[in-house]
């Protein structure tokens, strides 16, 4: 049966949000935000739906509230590779071709801000400081799809599946606290569809490096029992 989508209007003011600081919107000031607030709507995604698909027109942009996405593209022979993860505060949808570049389905719950394209054009257009933090959300997004060319490049399994985890524990902690433990809310498969391997290579590659006292295996993620060990093997 397939998963049930809810929407609602904000409720909630965008001045409260838990991810405003870190979202597109961290640039409006109040009045802006009271306008802003009614561009959108929030829409809630059970685990495994389809927030949007690779080739649809682009009608909506999306700012991720909670919960992570699973960001990917089907090759023509079926196979898939999952080109990121999108996490609270991220900005989704903006492309030049009028098309999404490609899928995001929900890992677990997620729910979203949903923008309507045309109203949001209209209202970025007199707001240069609108503009550029899209831009550097933009460069960001560039700046991680450039890791993860080289990442998908010649390394080995143990290298790889290091400098995800050291890229996935960077974009999860505070400026104020480190994780030792890391929560892995994607599958194996997925982690290998990111990285370019088989889930049989990464499920080796997480008990070698267990057996090897580097991690430590727990339920919904490792928790990182040699972190320097870690980034040796990232950055070689």
């Amino acid at each position: 049966m397939k998963p049930v989508v809810t929407i609602e209007p904000i409720r909630q003011l965008c001045s409260d949000c838990a991810v405003r600081a870190s979202a597109v919107c961290s640039s409006l000031d109040a009045a802006e935000l009271r306008e802003f607030e009614h561009l959108g709507r929030r829409v809630h995604f059970s685990s495994g739906e389809t927030v949007f698909s690779e080739e649809d027109i682009t009608t909506s942009f999306y700012n991720l509230l909670e919960g992570v996405m699973r960001l990917y593209k089907l090759l023509p022979d079926g196979r898939r590779q999952i080109v990121g993860f999108a996490l609270p505060g991220d900005f989704l949808g903006m492309n030049i071709s009028g098309r999404q570049n490609f899928s995001a389905d929900a890992i677990g719950a997620v729910t979203v801000c949903q923008f309507a394209k045309l109203p949001f054009g209209r209202f970025i257009e007199d707001r240069p400081h609108l503009l550029r933090r899209i831009n550097e959300l933009a460069i960001r997004e560039l700046s991680q799809a450039r890791d993860h060319m080289v990442l998908l490049g010649r390394r080995s399994a143990d290298e790889k599946v290091a400098a995800f985890l050291l890229g996935w524990r960077e974009r999860l902690v505070s400026p104020k606290r480190a994780l030792d433990t890391v929560p892995l809310p994607m599958s194996r498969q997925d982690i290998a569809d990111y990285l370019g391997l088989t889930i049989e290579t990464v499920s080796r590659t997480f008990t070698k490096l267990e057996r090897h006292g580097v991690i430590e295996i727990i339920h919904g993620g490792i928790s990182l029992l040699d972190p320097a060990k870690v980034e040796a093997l990232a950055a070689a």
